[in-house]
């Protein structure tokens, strides 16, 4: 995975937004299928028409792609098995890259060396985020717990 490929993050603007929100509406009418395929058609400037055939699956995608639009999110797809340089990878997780190296160093995630430099495969990145916020989740409802025992205003 290149840096380009990842760097490019470009907001929606309003026209997109409210096109993201019809075409997701629609799509999602007919993702309730349980055929393996659909047929979409295009239609370019000049009315030229196009039917394309494809997965199902695809279009899930597509439809889970055009409700982040909807909400005005930035969406980026990353194949599952591609590497991520230590500042990508640090970027997903919203910590600094001398703290994934640590966290690297550590033991914490799998990576891979490449000369002096840090591979971290997206698909382990994503699962140790998973974890974290996990974790996250539980430390939180202990607080949540306590502070109701105690009585703290929660009432």
């Amino acid at each position: 995975m290149t840096n380009a490929a990842l760097n490019r993050t470009v907001l929606p603007d309003e026209k997109e937004i409210n096109a993201a929100v019809e075409s997701s509406r629609q799509l999602a009418a007919f993702l309730s299928t349980k055929v393996e395929t659909q047929r979409i058609e295009l239609v370019d400037e000049s009315q030229q028409r196009e039917v394309i055939e494809l997965p199902t699956f695809a279009l899930r995608l597509l439809g889970e792609i055009l409700s982040e639009l909807a909400l005005g999110n930035a969406v980026k797809v990353v194949p599952i098995h591609a590497e991520l340089t230590t500042q990508e990878g640090a970027d997903m997780l919203n910590v600094s890259r001398p703290h994934l190296v640590k966290l690297l160093d550590e033991g914490a995630l799998p990576h891979t060396k490449t000369g002096r430099h840090r591979r971290i495969k997206f698909n382990d990145l994503m699962t140790y985020k998973a974890q974290r916020d996990q974790a996250s989740y539980a430390a939180m409802d202990e607080l949540t717990a306590q502070a109701e025992e105690l009585g703290m205003g929660y009432e």
